[in-house]
């Protein structure tokens, strides 16, 4: 083990690495930082995968990503796959595949496009026609047209993911602090002093920011602003019924987004979203449903899946999460002070590629450098077009 010992670091609360934010991109990360054997403190202002982690779809799909990001997906996919070997657990994680249908021709020209250039990344897509997407898939709406089926995606528990990764990084010997908001964080010599309510002030010379919504703030603390939204994704559950739907299934529109999407877990229930993104309030935490857009969802999701027309609702919810305008997250270094690193801004679609963000994370943190590519996420990007 090299730099501070774990035994050293929970007696004067230092550490190798000091990771703010305990969603799964930071759980993640501590749990291989121990595994390349640096000491690691994990500060969470709540509950291990209490905010965005713990309440998004769940969708791990690699359909449908930026191209440039599928590298990522899928070091995340093989990640996803050994989770019980790795952590103890599998999250509930399905390989159950992932459809998406379209219900125009232009859009389904966009889902040929796509197949054909992202087989050049690794991502093998299977193109269905109507008739072929009825037949394989007989509960889907008879408007749609054609089909996207990515076997090897499926979906997982995002109220289980981020704590497994927690507990895992707590057994390896992180010392994993909830209820420790952290207050304020300065640089003192070679140490990033961060000082915490009610928990005391923790040390370490190098600072992973992974706080979501709330990393924007700390950013500009450093010198580093970005343009971050806070937005509130609107979810729902079903009562259960048989189970019947294997792959998640999504309607992707003329911009190439789902406007609507759903999962049918093993117990039955259907969970879905989709449509607009509702507010949120980061001093108190809350993301907020809107009872329109749960409305605007029935008539879409009963045109993707007819049987869902009669089926009760019993929960709905929301999660905050971060966005930002080119709809790529921030990972990497920071361009001003030594030492600090950030992993924020997954623009919704964070939950598949979390295991592999710490998974890199923890390798530039260690090595210095990564072996995928993450240049395209450096946070100056924004300072660039602010000069330009």
């Amino acid at each position: 083990m090299r730099g501070r010992s774990m035994e050293n670091a929970s007696a004067d609360n230092a550490a190798d690495v000091i990771i703010v934010g305990g969603g799964l991109m930071g759980a993640s990360a501590a749990f291989f930082l121990r595994k390349r054997g640096r000491s690691v403190i994990l500060l969470e202002r709540g509950l291990i995968g209490q905010q965005a982690s713990g309440t998004n779809f769940g969708n791990v799909r690699r359909q449908g990503r930026y191209l440039t990001q599928l590298p990522l997906a899928h070091r995340s996919r093989e990640i996803w796959s050994r989770l019980p070997e790795l952590i103890g657990e599998d999250c509930e994680f399905v390989p159950s595949g992932h459809l998406r249908v379209c219900f125009t021709q232009e859009q389904a020209g966009r889902l040929e496009n796509y197949a054909h250039d992202a087989k050049a990344y690794g991502l093998e897509l299977e193109i269905l026609s109507a008739n072929a997407l009825r037949s394989r898939f007989p509960y889907v709406g008879h408007e749609a047209i054609a089909g996207s089926y990515a076997p090897l995606d499926g979906h997982a528990n995002p109220r289980l993911t981020a704590p497994a990764f927690g507990r895992a990084a707590r057994r390896e010997g992180a010392s994993v602090e909830e209820n420790a908001e952290v207050l304020s964080i300065g640089k003192v010599g070679e140490d990033f002093h961060v000082e915490t309510r009610d928990r005391g002030t923790f040390r370490a010379p190098t600072i992973l920011v992974t706080s979501g919504a709330w990393a924007g703030a700390m950013s500009s603390r450093f010198g580093e602003p970005v343009p971050l939204v806070a937005r509130g994704p609107q979810m729902g559950v079903t009562e259960p019924l048989p189970y019947r739907i294997a792959p998640v299934l999504g309607v992707s529109s003329p911009l190439d987004l789902e406007t609507v999407y759903l999962r049918q877990v093993t117990r039955g229930n259907i969970v879905f979203g989709g449509g607009n993104r509702g507010p949120v309030d980061l001093e108190a935490c809350r993301a907020y449903v809107d009872p329109e857009n749960t409305l605007n969802q029935m008539p879409q999701l009963r045109r993707l899946l007819p049987g869902i027309a009669a089926v009760r609702i019993i929960r709905v919810w929301s999660g905050v999460e971060s966005y930002l305008p080119d709809d790529l997250p921030i990972m990497g270094p920071s361009e001003k002070v030594s030492g600090l690193f950030y992993a924020f801004g997954f623009c919704g679609a964070g939950f598949q590629v979390g295991p592999a963000v710490g998974d890199v994370m923890a390798e530039l943190i260690d090595t210095g450098r990564t072996s995928l590519p993450i240049d395209a996420y450096r946070i100056g990007r924004f300072a660039q077009q602010k000069a330009a």
